[in-house]
């Protein structure tokens, strides 16, 4: 979607303002539940193009606007508006916090919205205790990514299906370079999914058994974004970036013996890579490699 280039007419704000809406609104499933914000920004930004509010009065308006978030007790405060600012919505990361807590946060977090919200790092034992506390809420729990999610609604598929407008479906590749690197990997492919992007898997392919790779290479070639977890020496990510063009997401993972240092020997090795533009986050990270693929996905989608 490309805005309008080189218009500064009063008339073409018109048109950056709806445009702006619908890619806003095509990024992923999730929303603010905060219709009321954008209307009030809508609203600011045709007042703006009536000539009746300068550009920089506008801009502290919306910083006012945007400046809100929801008190759960004295514990926390949850962010109710930074799916508009960046994307991809609060979600609780569990570990840390007392199921009661995560319990909390949930409920007012489902309250507001009728969206997905999930919680991360979430054991067996607190999804049963968060369930028991909030009965009336449809939560689903997936025990390998220990990932607790207000729906069961997740973009199911491996990306070959066609958008509204005829386009094939964008979809991240998710791999990982051995079993045991799973969690970490299917914690990046769910989240994804919540968020209703198509999601492709590669799992146990790492470069002991280089063949494993390159025999499922047509299925790296058709991602738009790939994520490769990777424990032990972390050579993957560097390998998978130099057979397709697509942007590679390195994850490290606490596996391997002693000397990987609970993952910061794959840590270095991806941040060395050779290969130039892999992309690394934090070890055991697969929710913001997600968030950042799904940032990624958002970038092909709308063209300034």
């Amino acid at each position: 979607m490309r805005f309008p280039a080189g218009s500064t007419r009063r008339g073409d704000y018109r048109q950056l303002t709806s445009t702006f809406r619908v890619a806003a609104l095509s990024t992923s499933s999730f929303s603010t539940g905060e219709d009321d914000k954008m209307s009030m920004v809508l609203q600011l930004l045709q007042r703006v193009a009536d000539g009746k509010v300068s550009p920089q009065a506008a801009a502290e308006q919306c910083s006012s606007i945007a400046a809100t978030y929801e008190s759960v007790e004295e514990f926390a405060k949850i962010d109710t508006t930074r799916k508009a600012r960046t994307g991809f919505p609060e979600a609780v990361y569990a570990e840390g916090k007392t199921p009661d807590q995560v319990a909390a946060i949930m409920k007012v977090m489902m309250d507001k919205s009728d969206d997905t919200v999930m919680a991360s790092r979430v054991t067996a034992k607190a999804a049963a205790r968060i369930r028991a506390l909030i009965p009336n809420q449809d939560l689903t729990y997936y025990e390998v990514p220990r990932i607790l999610a207000s729906s069961a609604s997740r973009a199911k598929g491996v990306g070959n299906r066609l958008t509204d407008t005829g386009e094939k479906e964008r979809t991240v590749c998710v791999l990982c370079a051995g079993t045991s690197d799973l969690p970490v990997a299917e914690e990046a492919a769910v989240t994804l999914e919540l968020a209703h992007y198509g999601v492709t898997r590669l799992y146990d392919v790492g470069v002991a058994g280089i063949h494993r790779l390159l025999r499922n290479q047509h299925i790296l070639q058709a991602s738009d974004v790939a994520i490769c977890v990777a424990g032990m020496d972390g050579a993957l990510p560097g390998v998978v970036a130099r057979i397709t063009s697509v942007p590679v997401i390195a994850v490290p993972t606490s596996v391997g013996y002693g000397a990987a240092f609970g993952g910061l020997a794959p840590l270095l090795t991806m941040l060395n890579a050779c290969s130039p533009g892999v992309g690394v986050v934090n070890i055991d990270n697969g929710f913001g490699a997600a968030v950042l693929a799904g940032t990624k996905m958002s970038i092909v989608v709308i063209r300034f």
